[in-house]
């Protein structure tokens, strides 16, 4: 008897770590497209939005407008593939959306640019950053969802917090491929034709995580509750709004200090291309460092007492971090840490947060419920933050603005916390 729940439990365990690979190198493929897109911002507004007689600061805006647009098609993915999911399951709806974002990401590597096409071009990169906003949609939902409904009992912070530290693989791969890249080409390379090779190695990884989805088990929680009867649509959509509220803060402060940095170090402090890719690795470094164990934590003390600390030092330190990067008689080191301390306290919230959202939705809705939660919070304050900051800083000459605005995001999501029940993992 006792051999054959050992054997039960092992072939549980095996299906929980293929869970967290199959959703983990999903989220690393889509992530890392993104980190690449802000990292080269600058190179790819000159290449595909500068029309003649167009200024740098306006074709930053556009390529910005290019990148929020995207996120607003998050929520139509996400209630897309998030019905499907509930409905087929996680796993087929998964697979699908894996190819999709490998295929659009693959083809921006090989548009022509502008110069080659004209005004084509720009709608050409804006229709393939559509069709990555609807697959990331339907991304978080799933992998969040297998990864959660794999987890041991009390072990949902632990497994959830792989989604976000994926995400911060994926940035920090994004990042560590443009700073490799600056280093060995020339200016003139790099914005030739070496911004177009970390788009096309997403197509490599996009089959590594399709060969892993494929070989991925439906969830146990599907499989028992797929004929459960639905909560009211007014106690989801409830759920939802207290969601995206929960985590603004970290989608805000997470996509101002991780992905918008390198662009805001160019084009209002006049720092160069390597040292803002340096910076931002840094801060990515910092974001994953922490993930794991903050997650891990969310199971012991509860995910509202982690997230409330992180939310707290953000709303406090955006500004002085900020003025740390200002100052120019402020060390390196320095500025290195700061950069480094401001991912580490917006993965504070990433590490508990996915768990937290799984646990707002029954089984039956949980796909739809979370990742609507998670694509509206991302659609509105990660994906205009880029755009919202560079115009903002654009229009009134205040260099602060990025710790505006992550701080008063944070603060919202500090008052949704604090609502939130003492509730640790079930």
């Amino acid at each position: 008897m006792t051999l054959f729940f050992g054997q039960r439990r092992a072939v549980r365990d095996s299906s929980a770590v293929r869970a967290l690979a199959a959703g983990s190198v999903g989220n690393f493929v889509e992530w890392y497209e993104f980190g690449v897109y802000g990292c080269f911002a600058t190179v790819i507004a000159a290449r595909f939005f500068t029309p003649q007689g167009g200024g740098e600061a306006e074709a930053l805006v556009r390529t910005y407008a290019s990148f929020a647009l995207a996120f607003f098609f998050r929520p139509v993915g996400a209630a897309l593939f998030g019905r499907l999911g509930d409905r087929i399951g996680r796993r087929p709806v998964l697979i699908l959306v894996i190819v999709l974002m490998t295929v659009a990401t693959t083809l921006i590597g090989a548009l022509p640019t502008y110069a080659t096409v004209g005004a084509l071009a720009p709608w050409l990169l804006t229709f393939l950053r559509v069709l990555q906003g609807l697959s990331a949609g339907g991304e978080f939902g799933g992998a969040v969802a297998v990864m959660t409904e794999f987890a041991p009992p009390g072990r949902r912070g632990l497994y959830g917090s792989w989604q976000s530290f994926t995400v911060a693989l994926g940035l920090l791969g994004g990042a560590g491929a443009a700073a490799l890249l600056s280093s060995v080409l020339t200016e003139e390379q790099l914005g030739d034709w070496g911004w177009r090779v970390p788009f096309l190695l997403t197509l490599p990884l996009g089959l590594a995580a399709l060969w892993l989805r494929l070989r991925l088990e439906e969830t146990p929680a599907f499989r028992q509750e797929t004929e459960a009867v639905s909560p009211p649509p007014r106690e989801v959509a409830g759920a939802i709004a207290l969601g995206a509220a929960r985590i603004m803060g970290w989608a805000a402060a997470g996509y101002t200090f991780l992905v918008v940095l390198p662009s805001y170090l160019q084009s209002t402090l006049d720092a160069s291309f390597q040292q803002a890719l340096i910076a931002t690795v840094l801060a990515n470094v910092g974001f994953a460092v922490t993930i794991v164990p903050a997650g891990l934590l969310s199971d012991r003390a509860g995910r509202r007492a982690v997230m409330l600390t992180g939310a707290l030092l953000v709303v406090l330190l955006s500004l002085p971090l900020l003025n740390l990067l200002q100052d120019t008689g402020t060390s390196n080191t320095v500025k290195g840490a700061a950069v480094f301390a401001a991912g580490a306290v917006v993965g504070l919230m990433a590490g508990p947060g996915p768990a937290m959202l799984s646990e707002l939705f029954p089984t039956n809705v949980r796909y739809t419920g979370l990742g609507l939660a998670y694509a509206l919070a991302n659609a509105v304050f990660s994906g205009c933050a880029g755009l919202i900051i560079t115009e903002t800083v654009k229009r009134t000459g205040n260099v602060d603005i990025p710790g505006y605005y992550a701080a008063a995001t944070c603060a919202v999501s500090v008052l949704a916390l604090v609502k939130a029940p003492k509730r640790k993992a079930s």
